[in-house]
């Protein structure tokens, strides 16, 4: 019979110590070896007809043991845990502590105990959102740069310019830059190749070639480079500068889908503007009101809560780097860190991920607040509405209880992330809130911008002399 010793018992955890003896682990070893027998030819019998005992002798009790872990242990602990009364508020950590005959200790996390304390007391200023026509007058102008066309001129070189160049730099007699018809418009917040280089190419004129030679900072963040002295030598190929449009009824009708007059592009602008201060205003508020309800609440929680979370971000950031085809080790060694730097750089936003989460929850059964299935099911039809061509695929992934579960959890965050809003604003009944990064508690989300942001030319970048020598 599985012996069961109570370790230690606080109010948000318990540890357990766990013993299994022969008769325990028998019924598993059975299912080890029926996985087993199949893959295994032992001589005399045909595969997969060999008996227990001819398996065992042969491979081993301990083999059949060893692969019998996978599922003995969790569900052991999960019958375990129904036998003490005892729910997990998290999967528990597992320590083997013996094979033959198998024991493991289990650190079985339990419900945290949040106390909320005033948030009816939380108040948080909500500006109104104003727009102002230099905000537009902004849009406006980058909408005007974004269309225009670059046209050869004659005359020096201007900052803003479009510059076609060829570029030799040396830095004690090694080449670190040599590119030859690359593009560059010199500004002076272009800090490409070095800090300072931009403002060297001003004045001069189409053919012009030029020697200089560039101080580069103490602080530069190449260390190889850090103040030393780069000798340029620029050739100027073509010089082009952007042909403004008239701000007219014309340019309003190539802007977009196109806009009748000039006053209704205005007018979309400010729209735009305004929705877009107006989901940053309320980011703002949410964010507030939430740092508000984590200040006033106390949280007792299991270590072992924590280092879950941990571990879930460490999971997560490992998916995304597979994303980008690019494997944890890889990474580590690209940010020259060892995991576990990684995973102490990680803990701090892990715990502030948690204890959000937990406040949020707390405050979803302290205000009352659920989701039916019937709001799951308007959202997910939403969604499918929303995907166009692709409904049918969005129909599918959403089909699945998990898919369902992650969209009942979005629900409920926005509405409890809602009524937070309403209690820091002194309301108790708010206006709907536009959906935010917030609303989703720890995804990353941005509000969308009228205009995309001009494509820039390939930027000069001195080449790093510890991998390679070419040029940007």
């Amino acid at each position: 019979m599985v012996k069961v010793t109570k370790e230690s018992v606080t109010s948000t955890e318990v540890t357990l110590n766990i013993e299994m003896d022969s008769a325990d682990e028998d019924p598993f070893i059975d299912r080890s070896y029926r996985r087993s027998v199949g893959r295994m030819q032992i001589p005399g019998f045909r595969k997969g007809k060999a008996p227990r005992f001819i398996v065992e002798r042969y491979v081993g009790r301990s083999a059949l043991l060893q692969e019998a872990l996978e599922f003995m242990i969790p569900e052991t602990l999960d019958q375990v845990l129904k036998d003490e009364d005892l729910q997990a508020f998290v999967e528990p950590q597992i320590e083997v502590l013996e094979i033959e005959p198998v024991s493991f200790k289990a650190v079985v996390p339990l419900e945290p105990l949040v106390e909320l304390g005033d948030y009816h007391s939380i108040r948080v200023e909500h500006a109104p959102v104003e727009i102002t026509e230099e905000q537009v007058n902004d849009v406006i102008d980058r909408l005007q740069q974004e269309s225009a066309p670059w046209e050869p001129v004659e005359r020096p070189v201007q900052f803003g310019d479009l510059l076609n160049l060829q570029v030799q730099g040396t830095i004690d007699g090694d080449e670190v830059v040599n590119d030859q018809g690359v593009d560059y418009i010199p500004q002076l917040e272009n800090v490409l190749p070095f800090p300072g280089f931009a403002a060297h190419l001003v004045g001069m004129t189409e053919a012009e070639e030029k020697d200089f030679t560039l101080s580069i900072p103490e602080d530069y963040p190449r260390p190889q480079f850090a103040n030393k002295e780069c000798i340029f030598h620029v050739a100027v190929l073509s010089v082009k500068e952007k042909k403004l449009a008239e701000l007219d009824d014309e340019f309003a009708k190539g802007v977009g889908e196109g806009f009748d007059t000039f006053d209704a592009l205005l007018e979309h602008v400010r729209g735009r503007l305004t929705e877009e201060s107006e989901i940053e205003a309320t980011r703002e508020l949410e964010m507030k009101s939430l740092d508000g309800l984590v200040a006033l609440a106390t949280i007792e929680a299991s270590d072992a809560l924590y280092q879950h979370e941990l571990e879930m971000m460490q999971q997560e950031r490992a998916r995304m780097l597979q994303n980008q085809r690019l494997d944890m080790d890889t990474y580590l060694r690209y940010i020259g860190k060892t995991e576990e730097e990684f995973l102490e750089e990680l803990r701090p936003n892990a715990n502030e991920r948690l204890t959000r989460y937990l406040v949020m929850r707390k405050l979803s059964q302290e205000e009352d607040i659920s989701v039916s299935d019937e709001e799951v099911q308007e959202e997910i039809e939403t969604a499918i509405t929303s995907a166009g061509e692709n409904a049918q695929q969005m129909r599918r992934t959403l089909s699945s209880e998990v898919a369902k579960e992650n969209v009942r959890s979005s629900i409920l965050n926005r509405k409890v992330m809602q009524r937070l809003v309403e209690i820091a604003k002194g309301s108790e009944e708010g206006s709907q809130l536009p959906d935010t990064a917030e609303n989703q508690l720890t995804d990353d989300a941005g509000g969308s911008t009228i205009a995309e942001a001009e494509e820039q030319p390939e930027a000069l970048a001195p080449a790093n002399n510890e991998e390679s020598n070419e040029g940007a």
